[in-house]
């Protein structure tokens, strides 16, 4: 029995599905998130697990896979990229060797001329250190189309948060999982092919659902220092703004949501960039 699932997240993205789903090896499962182009009938094509959500449910579809997986770990992926041979193996020895580890960020390389991704960079120089037991440099953060997670660990700690959808939903799961006590680490030696599209995004959307997201965070994690750090970093441009209009929008249902890291987290939080 594999010890890995690849689990996808998707809406109406047949054509993107149709290049990556070709390269994978391991079991996948695909989450749809209600697509109208095919998209699920080209998962289904594939011969991958399709689970056709009756709506968007953004990132927290990959909770429904999740769920569904039989595996120890999962991994997962975009539906523009795909584990290089030999990665998901790998992470699974790695996982094994190293059982307070929850989650392993791999090496993204971006396009056919296969350059690294600055988040990469940034994690291969995580100022947080490589604590003792863990595989790698100790990261807080991750590209959710490139990491390998303990099932279990994954799913106690809620998985992906329904209220952020996409864009930036990761740092709050990194938290929680960091919170749990688990390790989360950069492994250089796996590695993730990113192909993203270049049509077809509006990239000012995805820039204000990231401030939203990065506020909505903030506030549910952290102290209200950071979170009035944070306010005050987004009121310097107009999609900050717009940003912090749909974050504050959506505080009154998050009142009782609240729920500050330990210390020893959050001391490793500051460490790193506000943005």
């Amino acid at each position: 029995m594999p010890a890995v699932t690849i689990v996808v997240a998707t809406r109406d993205r047949a054509p993107e599905l149709r290049r990556s789903l070709r390269h994978h090896t391991a079991p996948v499962i695909v989450a749809d998130n209600a697509s109208a182009d095919g998209t699920a009938d080209v998962a289904a094509e594939s011969g991958a697990t399709v689970l056709r959500l009756p709506g968007n449910l953004g990132a927290a579809a990959r909770n429904v896979a999740v769920r569904r997986a039989a595996t120890r770990y999962v991994a997962f992926a975009d539906d523009d990229s795909w584990w290089a041979p030999g990665s998901l193996d790998r992470a699974a020895a790695i996982l094994d060797a190293h059982p307070r580890t929850a989650l392993l960020a791999a090496r993204v390389l971006v396009g056919a001329e296969e350059r690294l991704d600055p988040v990469s960079g940034e994690m291969a120089r995580s100022p947080l250190g490589r604590p003792d037991g863990l595989p790698g440099p100790a990261v807080l953060g991750f590209l959710a189309c490139s990491v390998v997670v303990r099932r279990d660990a994954f799913l106690d700690a809620g998985g992906f948060s329904d209220v952020l959808h996409f864009g930036g939903e990761e740092e709050l799961l990194a938290l929680d999982l960091a919170a749990a006590g688990w390790g989360l680490a950069y492994a250089a030696e796996l590695v993730v092919h990113h192909h993203p599209a270049t049509t077809g995004r509006d990239p000012v959307a995805r820039r204000r659902r990231q401030v939203r997201n990065r506020l909505l965070t903030a506030w549910l994690r952290r102290p209200l220092p950071a979170v009035a750090r944070a306010a005050a970093a987004a009121l310097g441009s107009r999609d900050g703004r717009a940003g912090l209009a749909a974050a504050v929008r959506v505080l009154p249902a998050l009142a009782l949501a609240r729920r500050p890291v330990p210390p020893a987290v959050e001391a490793a939080r500051a460490r790193l960039p506000d943005y």
